[in-house]
This record gives structure tokens, sequence and C-alpha cells, in this order.
């Protein structure tokens, strides 16, 4: 599919330019009808381009056109693709391939269809025009309008996520404007969060006077759009990433600077960004649970299952399940939520059937295995109980073994781990539970899980068992997928956040409590008892450093595979030392389990501090509008 390639400076010059389209809500304007008259003229019609502001959300559930999925080191994938792919931007992103010429997932021109800047143009249009509808309802027109400003922020926020300082398009630009006004300039971190959260506040109001509501009650017709809690949780999101070491006291980018002379990044650490940060988390917590959101646990009704499969699908369904308790924002864009991401996920279960559409190549590298903690609750090279240096020798399950076949051999590395383990990830020897029945992994050399042509298998061993619902069923000529909304906030999410500003501002009880609610849920003893019990460095909790590497860890561990750690490896710095770490994952072109169970080097990524910490602005751009400067190593 051809990219929509739009540079900023066009976009702004068209900011009165005819309506955008969207072909799953907008009919066909009658001849002679000027468009943003016709689009403003009545409540259906300004209803229709509220949720064309809508249809610019990046597709974040879909492996192709999220970097976070495939553009990191959480999943690995066989190269070159041929087939079963739409994109293969994010796979070169990873292989250390991003350029300035034409950049790989450049939501600044266009990605997808998509450009962010014609997203913000689309919202501006609309808080422009909203007071000329006739019909609309004082209360409609004020939650439309908080809908658009909070999107307008989240479009920005996007953007800035990826490019770091960006203009601020606060107002579209006449036709009328000169050359010069056109050429925007970037503007400084502090400024471009300042604007972003601003306009949240102004979406959200406070208690009393929100024109968003705190759920959505029409579940028929509303699911997904915007809530109060919503904005506040992604509000914590903000202030948490402008908090963090890549844009708090940052040197790396402070000869970054408009052609005017004005600093883009402020190079002095502010310990008042945490607090912020943390006061922002808990107004959104608070808020969240007033509105009845709290942690998922599994309720399986009619079925009888075991209590560590309860604990699992605790685990598996706060992300699978539709619309659970503990979704803040779920995301149902394109008609098909998370159907790619569980296709690409799932690898073929039953040994009687095939099903071309299960590709199974969306693959965990070994790392990502070794994250997890032990049954303990502790990382594998703390526990003073497990055999790490035996890790990657081959074991026999017993009928002791979680999540493993009995009679079966793999590795100690697979034995004696946490539930959020088995829970999120498969292997050579897994089990793996469905509710139509509990299925076998075996995925060696023409197994039914494993290689037997050129594509739809994992280069590494493991599969993503964390993101396919439990529901999904199929034969040798059908697919049946349950799509669910892909969840851009949960409780979960939301808690860690809270953690990690807590640490940072000198509150660690209130970090502690957090994370204890969610390994609790995950049927993992609490840090205090984990630690000072099991851990070659029993106090380290008790430090705000050793806190904070456990608060990072247990992100890492609770949020995996869910897009997070892409972002969070950026924010906190740690990239160049995570992500140019080699690929490793076991022999699968073997058929037994001794030449199988082999560590495999697969690639060596190359991730370049500061350069690929933000991407470049395409070179074309640039030369459009000089003002626009490029960032840093590119």
């Amino acid at each position: 599919m051809k990219q929509l390639t739009v540079c900023l400076s066009c976009l702004l010059y068209l900011a009165c330019s005819c309506l955008v389209a969207c072909n799953k809500y907008l009919d066909i304007v009658p001849d002679n009808v000027p468009t943003i008259d016709h689009a403003f003229s009545n409540r259906l019609e300004a209803e229709k381009y509220l949720f064309t502001c809508y249809s610019y959300l990046p597709q974040d559930d879909h492996p192709d056109k999220n970097p976070a999925f495939s553009g990191g080191d959480e999943a690995w994938t066989y190269w070159p693709m041929t087939e079963d792919f739409f994109f293969l931007d994010p796979y070169n992103i990873a292989r250390g391939n991003q350029n300035v010429a034409q950049p790989y997932m450049n939501y600044w021109d266009g990605y997808d269809n998509k450009s962010l800047w014609q997203g913000i143009r689309a919202c501006n249009i609309f808080l422009e025009n909203v007071n000329n509808v006739r019909d609309l309802q004082p209360y409609e027109k004020a939650r439309w309008t908080a809908e658009v400003r909070f999107l307008k922020a989240y479009f920005h926020w996007y953007l800035f996520r990826m490019y770091g300082p960006i203009p601020v398009v606060d107002k579209n630009l006449p036709v009328t404007a000169t050359p010069e006004e056109i050429k925007v300039y970037r503007q400084p971190v502090d400024s471009v969060v300042n604007y972003i959260t601003r306009l949240i506040d102004d979406a959200a109001g406070n208690t009393d006077n929100s024109a968003l509501p705190d759920k959505i009650t029409s579940s028929t017709t509303e699911l997904g759009r915007i809530t109060r809690v919503a904005a506040l949780a992604i509000k914590a999101r903000v202030l948490v990433t402008a908090a963090s070491p890549l844009f708090n006291g940052n040197n790396d980018f402070g000869g970054l600077k408009n052609n005017n002379g004005q600093l883009l990044f402020n190079t002095q650490y502010d310990a008042g960004k945490w607090e912020k940060a943390r006061i922002a988390c808990k107004q959104a917590i608070d808020a969240a649970h007033a509105a009845g959101v709290k942690l998922y646990y599994f309720n399986p009704a009619v079925l009888t299952v075991t209590p560590a499969t309860r604990v699992e699908m605790n685990i598996r369904n706060a992300v699978c399940e539709k619309w659970n308790s503990e979704l803040i924002w779920g995301q149902t864009s394109a008609g098909l939520p998370a159907y790619w991401l569980q296709t690409y996920a799932c690898p073929q279960l039953d040994p009687n059937m095939f099903n071309m559409n299960l590709k199974g190549k969306l693959a965990p590298p070994l790392k990502m295995a070794e994250l997890f903690y032990t049954r303990n609750g502790v990382p594998i090279e703390e526990d003073r109980t497990w055999d790490y240096a035996r890790r990657f020798q081959l074991r026999t399950a017993t009928v002791k073994d979680t999540g493993i076949q009995e009679g079966y051999r793999t590795i100690g590395l697979h034995f004696e781990r946490e539930p959020r383990f088995y829970a999120d990830v498969a292997f050579d020897g897994a089990t793996w539970f469905m509710r139509n029945g509990n299925y076998n992994i075996q995925s060696k050399l023409e197994q039914h899980s494993g290689k037997k042509q050129s594509r739809l298998y994992s280069i590494t061993g493991y599969y993503t068992k964390k993101v396919v619902n439990w529901n999904l069923v199929y034969n040798n000529t059908s697919l049946d997928v349950e799509y669910y909304p892909w969840p851009l906030m949960r409780l979960g999410d939301l808690y860690l956040l809270y953690a990690e500003a807590s640490n940072e501002t000198g509150n660690p009880a209130d970090a502690l409590h957090y994370i204890n609610l969610l390994r609790a849920r995950a049927g993992v003893p609490s840090v205090e008892y984990a630690w000072s019990n099991y851990s070659v460095k029993p106090s380290k909790y008790a430090t705000k450093e050793g806190l904070r590497e456990i608060i990072r860890q247990e992100r890492a561990i609770e949020m995996a595979f869910e897009g997070s750690r892409f972002w969070d490896l950026r924010r906190w710095k740690t990239a160049p030392q995570v992500l140019n770490m080699p690929v490793f994952g076991w022999d699968i072109l073997q058929a037994n389990y001794e030449d199988y169970n082999r560590r495999v080097f697969l690639y060596s990524p190359r991730f370049v501090a500061p350069r690929d910490y933000f991407w470049p602005v395409r070179e074309t751009d640039l030369q459009v509008n000089p003002n626009l400067v490029q960032n840093t190593g590119w």
C-alpha cells in the first residue's frame, strides 16, 4: 500500500481545505455544497466529523503499525519476509535501518494513510466550527469538544514521543498565511509538554464540571470513546515520560536548538517534574477507582479450572477479555481490533489441524524468557534457591511442574518460574490453555507447532501467548478470532506509573503497595517478602536506586508484549545497553531435544545513542521548511 506523504508546511497551508474523508463514517457530500459548511450543518454530520477525528488514531493493536511490537527487542521474526506482512517498517527499525531520506513508520508525513498533523488539523477544524451546529444539545457540544481537545493533545503526544520537541499547532493557519508564517519552528520540550497537559486538563475538567463521562454507559454505540478517566491516565503517562531521564536533565541534546538560537531541551534536572507526575498518577487512579475500574480477576463461570490456570487467566484476560474491569481506554479502530496481532502470535496448537492464517511468527527472543522472575518473585540471577548456572541444561518435567508437559524434556530456564512467564510465553514443551481445551506446544523441526516450511514459524522457538484471546478456535479451513479492544491504557499500567513516580519522590511505601497489588494478582509474593527471603540482595528494595531497578523490571514483566517496553527503554535511557544486546533463540532446525535446546545467535541489533532515541524528520521536509531542525545524530 502506498503511503500518504504530506509535509507539515503543506498541511498548515491547507488548514481550511476540504474535509478529509473517512470511509467508515462520512457520506459523499452532495454537489454544490461547501464541504465544511455541510459537515457542521446538523448534528448527524457533525458527529461524522467527530468520528473522522478519531479515525486518525494510529492502529496500535497492529504488529506492523505500532513500532513497539516489532521495532524493538520484545519480538523477532524470520528475515527476509516475502509474505505475511502489511509493512516491513518496524522490522527495519529493529534491525537498525532507520534513515532520513524515507524514514520508516513516518507518522510525521504519513504512515498507514495517517498523518498526525492532518489529524491535528481535523481537530482544529472541528473546534472552529462546532458552534455552528444548530441542533446540537449543549451537553453534547461540551462532550464532543472535550473529546476533540483530548484527541488533539494525544496526536501532539504521539508525535512528541517519536520526535521529541515538535511544532505546536494550536490553530490552523489561514489560506492567506504568508510563506514565513507557514515556516513553523519546533517548540522546546517543556513547552510541548505543558501544551499537551493543558489541553488534557481543558478536556477533563474537574469532578464537578467535566464534560467527559467517567465511564461509558452506552456500550452498544460508544465503547472506545474518551472518558475522563482515560484522559487523566494519558496525562499521567505524559508527565511520567517528561519526568524521566530522556527529557529531564539530559545533556545529550543540549546542542539541539532552532536556527533562531532557541534551545529545545532543558538540560537541568527538575525533581518537581516527578512530583507533578506523582500527583497526576494518583488523580487518575482515584478517578478510575471512583468509576469502578479495578484489577481484573478471572471468573471461569461454568468451567472448572486449576488454581494455576486461574492465575494464568488473571494475567492473560486482563489484556484479552473484552471491556474487562481493568480497561481504562481500549482501541477499536479498523473494526478488527487485535485480530492481526493474534494471528501473528498464535502457533499451530492442534497436531491434527493446520491453518495457514495462524502465523506464529511474533517470536520473543531468549532475553525475554530470562526477564521473568523465578516462582519466588525475584530475578533468576538473584534467587539463591534457583539453579542459574545450569539454566540451559535439559530437565524432564514431572506432574508437579506447572506450565510444562509431564514427561517432556526442556531446559532448566523453563522450570520454577513465576506465573506471568507461563501466561505470557510458550515454548517447546509448554502447555497452552484455551476455552475449548488444553494444548501442548511441540515446536522442534517438523512438529506441529514448529518449522515445516519457509514461513509460519517462530524464529526463536518462543511464542507470545499473552495476546491471544482464549476463545480463538480453528480447523483446517476456518479461523474464528474473538476481537478485543487493544488496551491503550489499563489500570495495571497506571499503578506502575504511580509506583515509579512515588519512588522518585521519596514515597517508597506507596510504590510497594501498588506493585504488590499486581504481584498478588499474578500469584507472586510481595517485594518485601521475596527479596528478604530469596534474593542474594535482600535489602535491595530498601534503597531508592534498588527499588527503581525493581520497579523497572516489574514494569517490563507486567507490561510485556503490550507496547510499553519500546518506549520505556528510551525514556529511561537504558536503550543503548539493552537494545545492543545480541538476539538469541533456540535451534529450531533440529528434531531432537539435545540439538534443539542449543542457544543460537540470530542477529546483532544496533541502537546508536543519542541518534536513535528519536525519529528523524524527513530530509525533504527540512528543505521545504528551513526553520525545522533535524534531530541530533541524523
